[in-house]
């Protein structure tokens, strides 16, 4: 493996989400779930501008992962399929990424909606989505092809613990 790299957290996102159990596990399965983003004071400054999108990319270390696997069965699936071909949390480096709805700014606290991860997580970044950049026409979903209409339902349970 390559040297190994650090960052440091910008913020926190707060859930209603206490435990990761029982939990949303995509944006799509958490539609109008409220959750706040404390973003650190000396990067208020960074915000200018924000407010003119309607959604936001969030890259955040999912902290409470202890372990890793190259092989997973997801949370739509019942079979294992390699780690990069899922969005599974048990991954060489923790990291998840979720899009959610900006509702307000104030000061360096951001009020967004459809949150699907555990209050506390650490927020590494935060970048504007863009439908041109990030939803390529023609995308092809791999094994999930067949298994979205579960997603609105869907729930993490402990298989990640």
């Amino acid at each position: 493996m390559t040297d190994p790299v650090s960052f440091r957290a910008i913020g926190t996102i707060r859930t209603p989400y206490r435990d990761v159990e029982g939990m949303p596990i995509q944006p799509a399965s958490a539609v109008g779930t409220p959750g706040r983003i404390e973003l650190d004071e000396e990067l208020t400054e960074g915000l200018a501008d924000v407010d003119a999108f309607s959604h936001l990319i969030l890259v955040y270390h999912l902290h409470l992962i202890t372990d890793m696997r190259l092989t997973v069965v997801p949370f739509l699936d019942h079979e294992p399929h390699g780690v990069f071909a899922t969005r599974a949390p048990a991954r060489p480096n923790p990291i998840g990424l979720s899009v959610v709805r900006l509702v307000a700014i104030e000061g360096s606290t951001l009020d967004v909606l459809d949150v699907d991860m555990v209050d506390g997580t650490p927020l590494l970044d935060m970048k504007p989505y863009v439908p041109a950049f990030d939803a390529p026409d023609g995308a092809r979903i791999g094994w999930y092809a067949g298994r979205l209409e579960a997603l609105e339902r869907a729930r993490a349970d402990d298989r990640f613990r």
